[in-house]
């Protein structure tokens, strides 16, 4: 497979999901009659997919594959918020401003004193992206998706309806969608990063 910078290819929005780091501790709750019980096991358990560093995020050279005016979607944990502004600037972007899909609680699930029921995009500019349509909100109340860490793919319908059917890519990606390049280490990618190495996604 040919090297998109060889090509010379460039997309106009990228839409990343990264495996942040993360731990998962099984302070589950389980369905019973009439509730939610919480059951504590205090157990540490790995994520079911391999996750990276924010540094091996940081390195993943995004500059190859972005016109200069491009935009980036960038899916975020609570926990790595601030830290997805330092991995976007990395990247060759300029924040601009969070979206947030709320999930309809299922008990008392990961967190602290607040369950999480939200997860985030970072939308990001460089130079001067095209946006043929406003969207009237930056809250999304989709459904939660049947597979962990699975994203609703009313998202990738809002990006193109934002800024039209342009040339773009979807990294980390778990599915293959028609009218889009994909680059992950689940699926045959639609090309491979010069300067990042295999090792850093198998």
């Amino acid at each position: 497979m040919e090297e998109t910078e060889a090509q010379g290819k460039r997309y106009k929005i990228i839409y990343a999901d990264p495996p942040w780091p993360v731990t998962f501790v099984d302070d589950r709750t389980a369905s019973v009659k009439g509730g939610w019980e919480n059951r504590q096991c205090g157990i540490l358990r790995d994520p079911e997919y391999k996750t990276l560093t924010i540094d091996e995020i940081k390195s993943l050279t995004v500059q190859q594959i972005s016109d200069k005016d491009c935009v980036l979607y960038l899916w975020v944990t609570n926990k790595h918020i601030e830290k997805s502004y330092d991995v976007a600037r990395s990247w060759g972007f300029k924040p601009s401003c969070l979206l947030t899909w709320v999930k309809k609680p299922m008990g008392l699930g990961l967190g602290g004193a607040f369950c999480q029921t939200t997860e985030h995009i970072l939308y990001c500019r460089k130079g001067n992206p095209l946006t043929i349509k406003r969207s009237d909100t930056c809250w999304f109340p989709f459904k939660r998706q049947n597979k962990h860490s699975q994203k609703p793919k009313e998202f990738r319908d809002i990006i193109t309806s934002v800024h039209g059917d342009v040339p773009r890519v979807e990294l980390f990606a778990r599915q293959a969608t028609p009218g889009w390049d994909i680059w992950g280490n689940e699926l045959e990618n639609s090309f491979e990063f010069k300067e990042w190495g295999k090792n850093e996604r198998n």
